[in-house]
Order: structure tokens, then C-alpha cells, then sequence
């Protein structure tokens, strides 16, 4: 019999968990469409006695996971613990350093040291795979690296986190402030309990930075993402953007901008008639633009044991097949870092919305804001009166410079009339 891809595994929560279950499940035909099994060999989490849903009775239980490294017995080491830095980056190093192929579902980890990771892993002709970190289930990794190789990317972009997307969606559906829809999502699951990661954006920007990276043959830099969430939006933003013609979503956005890059996570006014938005729940897409494919559409599942899972082990099945190529679209060593793009210099549409005290004069001040700074003002919504006497004044800019935008709400920060910063989304459009 051919001899098997002996895997150790790190990490017995959801994910892991998910593995055993789909390499105990499928694995006959995994082991056809791999050329030969994919074992199991061993195992190593925090607590040995938890109750995990599964079998693990055959597996060795090692203790001290930085064993797999130095271990002959372990062919690929695989890592769904999580964490940028800690355990999960001293298990990656040793693991490359020792010759022994290496995937992980830890976006942070290879949002922040993915050069060094690639770097390891080509030095020593040896694969490091990370489907599961961007988009759950969703093969948009390989789609990028492999299927769309021959393209040059113009822009990649779309929804990565699909807590977030869950509470705009619900929000947008019932009409719920975004407090309320937070801890339903706690409650069932597709939220933590400290969500900062998420809806702060902090995770669609790990993601991006690797998006980017994939697309644009670029070093990771994800320091240069400008990242701003979505606790900030209420329910009438929603309504708003509905009476527009528009759906807000949370968008990752990248692209070379000249010979600058680009990338943002922000929440965008998405067009009715663009498919991102009509996507609901806690579903990813990313959509890609070669210049010779046209628009490509990556959608499904973005988290989960079952999708997660089945992205690691499609890894798995690879390197049982030998595939050892380039982690990204290109040798690490040929990425370059390349200059960041800043905002500000970005021509488009923007919707603003202020809470404000309900007296004379407040509009005229902050139309007064808008012309210093040489804004236009395309459309503009004010609310009745609320309980608490604030009103609600909401605005879609014409074609503007961002930082005359920015310009124009500095301006008005000293403003005595402002209850509270200014919300500021993007209206997606073909040129962004």
C-alpha cells in the first residue's frame, strides 16, 4: 500500500474536531483523490479530558505540541489553534525549520508573518497551506494562486466576516438596533463574547492583507489596512441606505492604486443590483477582477467545523499529491513591499450621518462645513425629532476628494450642535 501522509494535529476545539470527523468519515475517498491515505498519527490540545463529540482513543496524546516538530514519525503538522504569535508561530517555525510541511487555519499568523512562514517553507521544499484562513469552506485561495494565475487582478474585494454580516443583514431585515442584533448573535453562536476581532473589522483585515498579497504579488502588509467596523451603525443608516437604493455591508477592498496599494475594511452602501448585496447571513464572498476573466464571485460558507474543516483537508489532500509549490501566486523572495495608497487622495461618493440637537441653524452649519471644503451635496434626508431631542441628518455626497470630506467634518468637530463623531460609509462603485 502507498504509504500514507502521517498528520499530526494541534488544536481539539470546533475545527479540529471537525478534521478527525471528516478524515474518519471520508476518508476512502479522500485517500482516491489524494493517491494514498491521510493519517492521523497525533494530537495535542489543552485539555486532555474534555468531552469533544469524537473518538480519540487511536491517537497518541502528546502534552507538549513542540514535540510534532522533531517527531520522524509526522509527515505535516497542522494548526487550528489560533493566535498571530505564541504557541501556534513557535509550532509553524519548528515544524518548517524541520523539514515537515505545515497548514494552518490562523489568519493572524499568516496576516503577520506569512513572508517569514513562505520564506521557511520554500527554503525547505516543503508546502505551507492556509485555505481555511480566509473565507472558511470557500476555495477562494487556490482560486486566486491557481485558477486566476494567468490574470492580472485589478481589485479584490468583498465580504469577509460573516458575524458582521449577519448583524447588518438581521438589522436590515427587521429593523433592530445593532445592540440588540449583537447578542442575539451571542447568543446563538456566530459571535464571541468580546466580538471585537470581528466587528471592529481587525478579522476582515487579516484576510484582506492576504487577499491582497495572493492578488497583487505583493508582501502581506497588514499594518497598512485602514480598518474601521461597524458598531456604529444604527438602525437608521440602514433604513437610509434602503431608501437610496443601497445595502450596507462591511467590505474588505484592495487594489494597486498606480504603483501604491490600497486596501481598506469599511463599512460600504453596496447597489441593490450588485450580488454582494444580497448576501445574508453569516455567508463570505469575495470577488476578484482579472483583466481577462472579468469578474470572478468566491461565495459559501466562511466559518464553521464542516466548512473549515473541509477546507484544511482539502490542503491535506494536496500535499499528499506532492504539491509543494509557491505559497503564494509567486516566491516569497519575488514579493516586494510596495508604497501605501493613502484615502484621501480616492475620488467618490460618501454618505455621512450626524446626530444632531434639534435647533435652528445646525443644517446651515453643516452645509457651511461642506462648501469650505468644496463638498457637494447630492441628497440629504433629515429625521423627525426623537424622544431624547436629537434629529437625525443624513447626506450622499457628489463625486468628492476624500479628504475634502474629512476636511469638511473637521471642520465642524468642535461643533457644540453634534451629538457624538459623524458616521462616514463609501458608496461602492466600479472605480473604487
Amino acid at each position: 500500500m502507498t504509504k500514507p501522509l502521517r498528520i499530526a494535529l494541534a488544536g481539539l476545539g470546533t475545527v479540529g474536531s471537525g478534521v478527525i470527523r471528516l478524515i474518519n468519515e471520508n476518508g476512502s475517498m479522500i485517500a482516491q483523490n489524494a493517491g494514498r491515505p491521510i493519517s492521523v498519527v497525533a494530537i495535542s490540545a489543552r485539555d486532555r479530558n474534555r468531552d469533544r463529540g469524537v473518538d480519540l482513543s487511536p491517537y497518541k496524546w502528546v502534552d507538549d505540541m513542540d514535540e510534532f516538530a522533531a517527531d520522524p514519525e509526522i509527515d505535516c503538522v497542522v494548526e487550528v489553534i489560533g493566535g498571530s504569535d505564541g504557541p501556534a508561530l513557535n509550532l509553524a517555525r519548528n515544524s518548517l525549520k524541520q523539514g515537515k510541511s505545515f497548514v494552518t487555519a490562523n489568519k493572524a499568523m499568516i496576516a503577520h508573518h506569512g513572508m517569514e512562514l513562505a520564506g521557511l517553507a520554500e527554503s525547505k521544499d516543503v508546502a505551507l497551506k492556509y485555505e481555511a484562513a480566509v473565507a472558511g469552506g470557500i476555495p477562494v485561495i487556490k482560486g486566486l494562486r491557481d485558477g486566476a494565475s494567468a490574470n492580472r487582478i485589478e481589485r479584490v474585494y468583498g465580504i469577509l466576516n460573516g458575524t458582521c454580516n449577519y448583524i447588518l443583514a438581521t438589522m436590515e431585515k427587521h429593523g433592530s438596533d445593532f445592540d440588540a442584533v449583537l447578542k442575539d448573535a451571542q447568543d446563538l453562536g456566530y459571535a464571541e463574547a468580546d466580538p471585537s476581532f470581528d466587528i471592529d473589522g481587525v478579522d476582515a483585515a487579516h484576510k484582506l492583507a492576504i487577499l491582497a498579497a495572493l492578488s497583487f504579488g505583493t508582501a502581506i502588509d497588514f499594518d497598512g489596512v485602514e480598518i474601521s467596523g461597524i458598531r456604529n451603525i444604527m438602525a437608521a443608516d440602514i433604513g437610509q441606505a434602503k431608501a437610496l437604493g443601497y445595502r450596507i455591508r462591511l467590505l474588505g477592498m484592495a487594489r494597486i492604486d498606480g504603483e501604491k496599494l490600497f486596501q481598506r475594511v469599511n463599512p460600504y452602501l453596496v447597489p441593490e443590483n450588485h450580488p454582494l448585496a444580497h448576501i445574508e447571513g453569516s455567508t463570505n464572498a469575495v470577488v476578484a477582477e482579472g483583466n481577462f476573466s472579468g469578474r470572478l464571485m468566491f461565495q459559501g460558507a466562511g466559518a464553521g467545523d464542516g466548512p473549515t474543516a473541509s477546507a484544511v483537508v482539502a490542503d491535506l489532500i494536496d500535499i499528499a499529491r506532492g504539491d509543494c509549490g509557491s505559497v503564494f501566486t509567486m516566491s516569497a523572495d519575488q514579493m516586494t513591499e510596495r508604497e501605501r495608497a493613502e484615502s484621501g487622495n480616492r475620488t467618490g461618493k460618501s454618505y455621512i450621518r450626524f446626530v444632531v440637537t434639534d435647533k435652528p441653524g445646525v443644517l446651515a452649519e453643516i452645509t457651511a462645513a461642506m462648501r469650505d471644503a468644496e463638498v457637494s451635496i447630492e441628497s440629504l434626508i433629515q429625521t423627525e425629532k426623537t424622544d431624547e431631542g436629537s434629529v437625525l441628518i443624513s447626506m450622499v455626497t457628489h463625486q468628492s476628494k476624500e479628504r475634502d470630506v474629512i476636511q469638511s467634518l473637521q471642520k465642524l468637530s468642535d461643533s457644540s450642535s453634534l451629538q457624538g463623531a459623524p458616521v462616514v460609509m463609501h458608496l461602492l462603485s466600479d472605480e473604487d
